[in-house]
């Protein structure tokens, strides 16, 4: 049956607008991606689409599927901890927002509003964009702790675990004031051991500098000058030796730089690997005097870490955990998991920890009255305060023994090679 023309139209416009409202565009969900385990236990990756990530993680659990991490595929490319920017935020920065989100929070202002004045005011442009995305978790209903623990780049192990046990435990700005006062202390530990070590490396390497400049550049002008001399077999030992190594180093220095540029790629690519991070931190404790600091400032700072947690409410496995992969050492490391393993079969903390070796006597002692009395979370933190007074006292003293014996090395060195030459022109104008 034909339409008429004047009808056409109108009825061309009924049938097609029903079809031109459904082509608004809408807006596409967000990516997330996902680390799961299935019925069997094997691990499941991949990604969905979802509203949120709770909507995400139901999904999965439709699926028979339990997750394990679930996150924002789209955020995780362009914000720190997930790749792309790896920035890391210092620790002096990182306590002031600390200390800045405890008093707000103390204030009475509210967690979402908190958030937004310290992304606001934050000169940092990391931490400025991680801030603003945990605020926007926190109003999808995540929590502090988990929000946080989505920047491993920015925010601690030790940060995260003792928000999560503030929040669930009602004291969590007791227990952001905690973190803030624990990373400015260890922020002042590190600028000590820094300053402390600054002036005997300035003094190395303004002396390599001297001695090299010497070597290559002042050294083999006076070859000719001894030439007759040489021919007489009168030139002595000492300074035909230093002319020979100057001549190889004005000849053939830049391969011994090469040499040197390789061998560093080549150590900085095995440090990356367990193997050098083991070698390199075994060597580290093999130095004369600097070994035991080193050893003493780590298990301080295990010490210190695993009272904070404690203290706060954290389970004495995960903070084992916890405080053992922040000591610093890998191999105090590895004998504080020993040691956690023990504890899971029922035995005590402190004899393990005595029989690796890497803790003094007293340490132990005084760790083994606190699993005594049920005291661990206050007496870890006076260990800390003991071991560290005691070692940065020898540090003060290393330091200062050391700054006068590398002068003193550099003297003889520079007093050698003025010698090696000084010698020869005596012996020239005597003979004339």
């Amino acid at each position: 049956m034909s339409v008429p023309v004047a009808n056409r139209s109108r009825a061309c416009r009924i049938f097609l607008k029903p079809v031109t409202c459904n082509l608004i565009p809408t807006a596409p969900m967000p990516t997330f991606a996902y680390i799961a385990r299935d019925m069997t236990g094997k691990q499941v990756n991949g990604t969905l689409e979802a509203p949120g990530q709770r909507e995400a993680s139901a999904m999965l659990a439709e699926r028979s599927l339990f997750p394990v991490e679930v996150k924002d595929a789209t955020a995780s490319s362009s914000l720190p901890g997930f790749g792309g920017r790896k920035k890391k935020v210092s620790g002096q920065t990182m306590a002031i927002f600390y200390g800045q989100l405890a008093s707000l929070l103390r204030a009475g202002v509210p967690m979402i509003r908190s958030l937004t004045v310290l992304s606001n005011q934050s000169s940092n442009v990391t931490l400025k964009e991680v801030v603003s995305e945990i605020k926007g978790k926190v109003e999808d209903g995540q929590p502090l702790g988990e929000a946080m623990a989505r920047f491993p780049k920015v925010f601690s192990d030790m940060g995260c675990n003792m928000v999560r046990a503030g929040s669930e435990g009602g004291f969590l700005e007791d227990a952001l004031e905690r973190v803030g006062a624990f990373t400015e202390l260890q922020e002042d530990l590190k600028g000590r051991t820094v300053s402390a070590m600054a002036y005997p490396i300035f003094l190395f390497s303004v002396g390599s500098v001297v001695l090299s400049a010497l070597l290559v550049f002042f050294v083999p002008k006076f070859d000719m000058l001894f030439e007759r001399l040489r021919k007489k077999g009168e030139m002595p030992v000492m300074t035909e030796w230093l002319l020979n190594f100057s001549n190889f180093l004005q000849s053939y220095g830049w391969i011994l730089l090469v040499a040197a540029a390789i061998g560093l790629v080549l150590i900085n690519m095995k440090l990356k690997t367990d193997a050098g991070k083991d070698l390199a931190d075994r060597i580290k404790l093999k130095i004369p005097v600097l070994g035991d600091i080193l050893m003493n400032l780590a298990v301080a700072r295990f010490c210190r870490v695993l009272g904070t947690l404690l203290s706060n409410g954290v389970p004495l496995l995960k903070s084992l955990e916890i405080a053992g992969s922040a000591a610093g050492n890998r191999l105090l490391t590895q004998s504080i998991n020993d040691a956690t393993e023990n504890i899971k079969a029922g035995e005590s903390l402190a004899l393990p920890l005595r029989n690796s070796g890497y803790f003094p006597q007293s340490v132990a002692e005084m760790i083994s009255v606190g699993e005594e009395s049920n005291s661990l979370d206050t007496v870890l933190p006076d260990i800390a305060d003991s071991l560290e007074k005691t070692t940065f006292r020898r540090l003060d003293l290393f330091v200062r023994l050391l700054e006068p014996m590398m002068l003193l090395v550099m003297a003889v060195l520079v007093l050698g090679v003025v010698l090696a030459l000084l010698v020869p022109v005596l012996k020239s104008s005597t003979s004339l």
